[in-house]
């Protein structure tokens, strides 16, 4: 197929669907991931799919297709492998003549339709659908659900054993090799991953085995297992994570490396006894994960231009707050990534490394062998670094080193549990900093938390009521004309409404009346008030900001600001 000499840029440029600006962010991303440019540019919601279909058949001559638009028959499943569906991003939908009609991700990839033509002695004929669609519809075609009921119903004959307690080490072992069980254990991490899902919850209950997923934030129940299977179940997945299956009473850590959907997955594996046995949680950590840029991170613009002129500081103390899940480490590597240069020599203490960044040298607490965060950031100290990373300050031992270093001309990254920004500052005081060193290192602290978005291809916008305004603190005067969106529900989300997050985020400088807040000893009330006297924007703020431009809803930043965080 011969190629156009226009470059897809170019195309959507000229025909004014894209800017310089959005161009230029979407090829850097595009040199660290090597992903398909259209896909980067549909990715952010620079195009719509259906100016990037005719892009492409201007630019390459092929046919585009609407993949939500189609009634795909069940019996296309039969026609290529999943590997191969999965592989290469490549949905069957239509038989004619011999001829397989394909939608690809990657329409001109030549390797994938001969591996194609070769499995099915058929022609092929590739067709451009935009990636999230095309794994929208494999999942469909695949349901994880499917396969792991199926595979339910293929261990009928098993032991009906309701505890595994009675149940020897050989017998376990003997009950996890059968191929059902397998199988059932793979469509759940396979389902998790195809979905989304950040967390996996098995959680035995009185009369079964519930299976949950967090995707966005939110668990959702997914399948039920029956109780004469949580033996096997637990035992397998305990086995896959370098486990001791034989030990059943104290809590237990492991680590499962799995391949699916096409990219490498970390599962960190954590068990722990209940009243009705053992509960399992596998977080789960996509290795080939894309690095985000600062303003895929969800920074109103101001804020964004802070935190790049706070991360090119050539040292001090730069912390990230927040409850777990609020999306601190992902701030982190991106700020980490953003001044990744081969003049800075980077290192990083992590507990555990959850991504591996390319060109920075990450290393990782070992608790066992006596390697804490404190030790850890002293043995980086002496490798000569420019950067620090420390995962998280614990303890009065890191904090001081932590302190130390961005007082000798290093730049530190770190984050704490605190519920706001000006809230870390009196926390470093509780662990016994001393109020002049706090002042004289920390440069700046960022409180953030994760909201979920509203699905664009759902999204409607209404007229809310006045006690939502009410609520969101939005004066009389300025209600007019006022829009906010919400999603009615469709496939793309799951019937859900939301699809993805962004970050909501308050940014609190130390200027030198804060410093003196501190030195005084000053609650965190009171430096909140004081950095919102200096222009600081509140993470209601930003939240409600996002509201307004239709990014989320308010019922979502009033669940996670308001009610967990507690701000009038």
């Amino acid at each position: 197929m011969k190629l156009k000499a226009k470059k897809l840029g170019e195309i959507l440029l000229a025909r004014g669907l894209v800017t310089e600006a959005d161009l230029e962010k979407a090829l850097v991303e595009q040199k660290q991931t090597k992903a398909f440019l259209g896909q980067i540019l549909l990715r952010r919601g620079v195009i719509k799919k259906q100016d990037l279909g005719e892009a492409l058949e201007d630019q390459l001559g092929v046919p585009s297709v609407e993949l939500s638009e189609l009634k795909i028959p069940a019996e296309m499943a039969s026609y290529l492998p999943e590997n191969i569906v999965r592989s290469y991003r490549a949905v069957p939908f239509q038989v004619e003549d011999n001829v397989l009609s394909v939608a690809m991700a990657d329409p001109l990839n030549v390797t994938a339709i001969e591996s194609m033509r070769l499995v099915t002695g058929m022609q092929v004929r590739s067709y451009f659908a935009p990636e999230e669609d095309v794994v929208l519809t494999m999942n469909q075609i695949f349901d994880g659900r499917i396969a792991a009921y199926k595979a339910i119903e293929d261990t009928t004959s098993m032991q009906q054993d309701e505890e595994s307690n009675g149940m020897s080490v050989r017998e376990l072992e003997r009950m996890v090799e059968d191929a059902p069980v397998v199988r059932l254990v793979d469509s759940i991490i396979q389902g998790a991953v195809t979905g989304k899902a950040s967390d996996i919850h098995v959680e035995p209950r009185e009369q079964g085995v519930r299976v949950r997923y967090r995707v966005d934030g939110i668990l959702y129940n997914m399948m039920q297992i029956p109780k004469r299977l949580q033996p096997a179940v637990t035992s397998r997945i305990k086995i896959m994570a370098g486990m001791n299956i034989a030990e059943r009473r104290i809590p237990q850590d492991g680590r499962i490396s799995v391949k699916a959907n096409g990219g490498d997955f970390d599962l960190r594996v954590s068990t722990l006894l209940t009243v009705f046995g053992e509960k399992v949680v596998m977080r789960i950590l996509d290795k080939s994960s894309v690095l985000l840029d600062l303003d895929d991170l969800g920074f109103l613009p101001e804020q964004e231009r802070i935190v790049e002129s706070l991360i090119e500081k050539p040292y001090g103390m730069f912390l990230c707050t927040g409850p777990t899940g609020s999306g601190k480490t992902t701030a982190l590597y991106t700020a980490l990534n953003r001044i990744n240069s081969e003049d800075r020599n980077i290192v990083t203490v992590e507990d555990p490394v959850e991504y591996q960044l390319a060109g920075i040298n990450q290393s990782q607490v070992q608790v066992a062998a006596g390697i804490t965060f404190a030790r850890g950031l002293r043995a980086i100290l002496r490798q000569d670094p420019d950067v620090v990373m420390v995962g998280e300050i614990r303890d009065l031992e890191t904090a001081e080193i932590a302190v130390q270093a961005a007082l000798t001309g290093h730049l530190v990254f770190s984050s704490l549990h605190t519920n706001d920004a000006s809230s870390a500052l009196p926390r470093l005081l509780d662990m016994g900093v001393e109020p002049f060193l706090i002042a004289s290192s920390v440069i700046a602290v960022i409180g953030q938390r994760l909201v979920r978005v509203v699905c664009r291809n759902c999204k409607t916008m209404y007229t809310p009521d006045p006690k939502v305004l009410d609520e969101l603190g939005i004066p009389k005067g300025e209600r007019e004309g006022i829009k906010f969106a919400r999603g009615e529900g469709c496939q793309v989300c799951s019937e859900r409404g939301y699809r993805g997050r962004t970050g909501v985020f308050e940014i609190l400088r130390m200027s030198d009346r804060i410093k003196r807040l501190v030195m005084e000893g000053k609650s965190a009330l009171e430096i909140r008030d004081a950095a919102v006297e200096e222009g600081m924007i509140l993470m209601k703020d930003c939240g409600l900001q996002k509201v307004l431009d239709g990014t989320t809803s308010p019922e979502e930043v009033m669940r996670v600001i308001y009610v967990e965080d507690g701000q009038d």
